[in-house]
């Protein structure tokens, strides 16, 4: 089986061609870093002529205004075009738990966009959508700065390791495509502002962190469940606690 992972350079890509390559896949990796640009297409004839499956775990660049409406419009359509014509068998995308609740914002509705197109496109496809990746709770803290500290909900999320999306990553393509969505959270289940103080303590940060419900993620106010998984998703192996630990002591 050929296998071409477009975003190969990427958080989830490194180790989705890793575990591919592990299980035996001819992997081609396609990114921007190796000259491969979905948003403008050059090069994805070549990097796609002969697969089986391709896997689009491509990210924009920027999460703010249209710019990444541009980017899953551009990509997703040259993509999609590029595997009808190689005759790809099965088109398998990485997308985001809550994407269809959290519209209010430019990056989830080009999300959405983007999902809308590979279901537009009638050709053979699975979407995974997980929930926040562990190694991107810094940032999410980041979103909340305020002065000093940091405000933040309390709003529920279960956040996972990168290492286990490329996981099911590397499951669903080697099967049969679902022509549907999927969804994968993490083990553990935390309020944001309760995840931000953990993160914090462990890089012995000593900034505050206030609980507030009004304040935004991405530009929108959350229900306690909108960033999380719908009931039957699968589940990752690691808990946060233990990835904490370790990237500590790395």
């Amino acid at each position: 089986m050929k296998i071409t992972v477009m975003g190969a350079t990427g958080q989830i890509g490194t180790h989705l061609v890793e575990k591919l390559e592990k299980g035996g896949v001819d992997v081609v990796a396609a990114s921007t870093s190796l000259g491969i640009n979905s948003a403008t297409g050059e090069g994805l004839g070549d990097v796609i002529s002969g697969a089986d499956v391709v896997i689009d775990v491509t990210n924009a660049a920027s999460f703010g205004d249209n710019s990444a409406l541009d980017f899953f419009r551009a990509s997703t359509r040259n993509l999609l075009a590029a595997s009808r014509d190689a005759g790809v068998k099965h088109y398998v995308a990485l997308s985001v738990v809550g994407t269809p609740r959290l519209v209010e914002s430019d990056y989830f509705r080009a999300k959405m966009v983007q999902e809308n197109l590979i279901r537009a496109a009638r050709r053979p496809y699975t979407i995974l959508r997980s929930t926040q990746f562990f190694e991107f709770i810094g940032g999410v803290i980041d979103m909340g700065a305020d002065g000093d500290g940091f405000r933040l909900p309390s709003a529920a999320v279960r956040p996972i390791a990168a290492e286990n999306v490329a996981e099911m990553l590397a499951e669903l393509a080697v099967k049969a495509p679902k022509n549907d969505t999927v969804e994968i959270g993490g083990r553990d289940q935390f309020g944001l502002d309760e995840i931000a103080r953990m993160h914090l303590a462990a890089n012995e940060d000593t900034r505050q962190v206030i609980t507030d419900d009004s304040a935004r993620y991405y530009g929108v106010e959350l229900n306690d469940d909108t960033l999380l998984p719908f009931k039957g998703a699968r589940v990752g192996s690691l808990q946060y606690i233990d990835w904490l630990t370790r990237s500590m002591a790395n």
